[in-house]
């Protein structure tokens, strides 16, 4: 079926999808596909920041693999923005925003990322609208559409989740 809004280089998106920040070092992350969300926001236990050249820059640490806090990736970009930003419980909260590029298979375009610690988040990552329009269309009956990833820690070279 050919929808005539859909330009036929925009990738088809379920709710939600396993992307990719290679710029951040991160191969795989879990993202909710949140059109209700303006921004997009990447989970990050630690931010600090710094100056290089007179640039702001921040640092920081993703835990990208949910329920596996030994699985760490270390980042750093230069901040754009700093912006009070409302969660879905209505807090609002200054943070630091990123650019950065986002994978979804052979598809790749830039997109702005503030940073929050997102630990008790069922996703470690929320894709806003922003960064879907004209990137994007999303289907919220499908999930996946760009292929499931079942060992995720596989990609940053650790072993399988031990039973408690």
């Amino acid at each position: 079926m050919n929808n005539e809004k859909t330009a036929p280089s925009q990738a088809v998106l379920g709710w939600r999808e396993w992307l990719a920040l290679p710029a951040l070092g991160i191969p795989c992350i879990k993202a909710k596909v949140d059109t209700g969300a303006r921004t997009s926001t990447l989970h990050a236990f630690y931010v600090d920041t710094f100056r290089r050249q007179g640039q702001l820059y921040a640092r920081f640490g993703v835990h990208p693999v949910q329920h596996r806090s030994d699985i760490v990736v270390h980042a750093e970009a230069p901040v754009v923005d700093q912006r009070k930003v409302s969660d879905s419980g209505g807090h609002r909260e200054e943070r630091y925003v990123i650019h950065t590029a986002v994978a979804l298979g052979q598809l790749q375009w830039p997109i702005e990322l503030t940073l929050t610690n997102r630990e008790t988040m069922l996703f470690r990552m929320l894709l806003g609208r922003t960064a879907i329009a004209g990137n994007a269309v999303v289907d919220p009956g499908q999930s996946f559409l760009a292929g499931r990833i079942r060992h995720p820690w596989e990609a940053y070279g650790a072993g399988a989740p031990s039973d408690p």
